[in-house]
């Protein structure tokens, strides 16, 4: 996998699907919100740390396709890149390919970041925003 695109995979659970073993749509979206946080994890940022600082990030907008089911017990591939990087946001385009490799779901969320304790937008902290420049 390119610098530019990070692969993160997930096992679909019993607690991520309805009584009949398909995946609640509102679980994509905390499956893409983990490859996201692993991705950063595996370029050195821990949002711990900035959360510590009073800066966090927040989705702001979300463009999601499902195509078709995943369900119980899948192991999904959830694929991420950076389709814009401004000063104080990010959209990310992920894609979420089962097995089969079959797309199941794709989306553009956008992430601001935020001073926490003014609640207003700013600048993503340089140490990211050179990172995420460097994978973009």
């Amino acid at each position: 996998m390119s610098n530019n695109h990070y692969q993160h995979k997930v096992r679909v659970y019993y607690e991520d699907t309805d009584a009949g073993g398909i995946v609640y749509y509102a679980n994509y979206l905390k499956f893409f919100e983990r490859a996201r946080t692993e991705w950063l994890r595996s370029l050195g940022i821990k949002q711990s740390n900035f959360l510590e600082q009073s800066i966090g990030f927040v989705v702001t907008k979300v463009a999601m396709e499902n195509k078709a089911s995943a369900k119980l017990d899948d192991l999904l591939t959830i694929t991420t890149h950076i389709s814009r990087l401004k000063a104080a946001s990010v959209i990310f385009s992920q894609q979420l390919v089962n097995q089969e490799g079959l797309t199941l779901c794709t989306a553009e969320i956008k992430v601001a970041c935020v001073n926490l304790s003014m609640a207003k937008p700013c600048i993503i902290p340089e140490r990211i925003l050179g990172a995420l420049k460097r994978v973009s």
